[in-house]
């Protein structure tokens, strides 16, 4: 199975799901707005992707923070307590694949690779 987290109206995550979709591939959605962030997956992400490529900083809601909590952002520590107060800083979509591999964001050639194998809705 694969899980995509992220948030409905991202449209980032909207041609991530449209993709899975046209694939027929099984997936699960995790919405950050009514599920919240995993808290327990947010190591597991720091060491995959990094906290400067997991925090979106050229979004909304990192341009609205105020300087002082951009600038708390010094550590993974600090990063996850940001993601967990503030959902919509994470990059979307994170994915599971259903071979346990993650992949953030989204790119045609970057899912056809990560997709090889999963299984497809019967």
């Amino acid at each position: 199975m694969i899980t995509i987290y992220g948030i409905p109206n991202c449209d980032t995550v909207k041609k991530a799901r449209a993709w899975l979709s046209e694939k027929s591939l099984e997936v699960a959605f995790h919405d950050f707005k009514k599920q919240g962030v995993p808290a327990q997956l947010l190591p597991v992400w720091l060491e995959a992707f990094g906290r400067d490529k997991l925090i979106n900083r050229a979004g909304t809601t990192w341009r609205k923070l105020g300087e002082p909590a951009k600038a708390a952002v010094v550590d993974d520590a600090a990063a996850t307590a940001l993601m967990l107060s503030e959902p919509s800083v994470i990059k979307r979509p994170v994915v599971c694949w259903a071979d346990g591999s993650w992949t953030l964001g989204f790119s045609a050639s970057l899912f056809e690779q990560s997709a090889a194998g999963a299984p497809t809705r019967g």
